[in-house]
């Protein structure tokens, strides 16, 4: 089962997908959705996003996957490793969807996929990450939020 309180904390904390305007979907036990329309503060150039905003995108939807897991441990989680392959362009007014699921999971780390398609339903990344679960006092102690 989630552990919503855990999720809460992340929430609340991820200033980085607030300031993207991502809206964040839980799924199911390891699968999550996060939407983002493409903003002119997303662009690289005068039409087209710029692939860190996809890729930032990317790394949301495969974290908080991996965190509806990890979660029900008290654990939350870190990047190791991510692969994105971009493969149409983003431009200006695009709104995309991205899904990430769980392949795999142990006990520390674990592995997730994720897909990227535009409002039309064209697929425009494909990703996969590989996560670290740790224990969510080290994340949230600086805030004095007791986990």
């Amino acid at each position: 089962m989630i552990d919503e309180r855990v999720l809460n904390m992340y929430k609340a904390s991820n200033n980085f997908g607030a300031f993207l305007e991502m809206e964040l979907e839980v799924l199911e036990e390891g699968e999550a959705k996060y939407v983002l329309e493409i903003k002119e503060k997303h662009l690289a150039t005068p039409i087209a996003a710029h692939g860190g905003v996809v890729a930032g995108l990317i790394d949301g939807t495969l974290g908080v996957a991996a965190l509806t897991i990890s979660g029900q441990n008290g654990n939350v989680v870190s990047t190791v490793e991510l692969q994105v392959n971009f493969l149409k362009p983003v431009v200006l007014g695009d709104k995309l969807t991205s899904i990430g699921k769980v392949i795999s999971a142990g006990k520390r780390l674990l592995y997730v996929e994720a897909a990227v398609t535009n409002q039309k339903g064209v697929l425009v990344a494909k990703a996969s990450g590989t996560f670290n679960a740790y224990p969510a006092e080290k994340a949230f102690k600086s805030l004095n939020i007791d986990v």
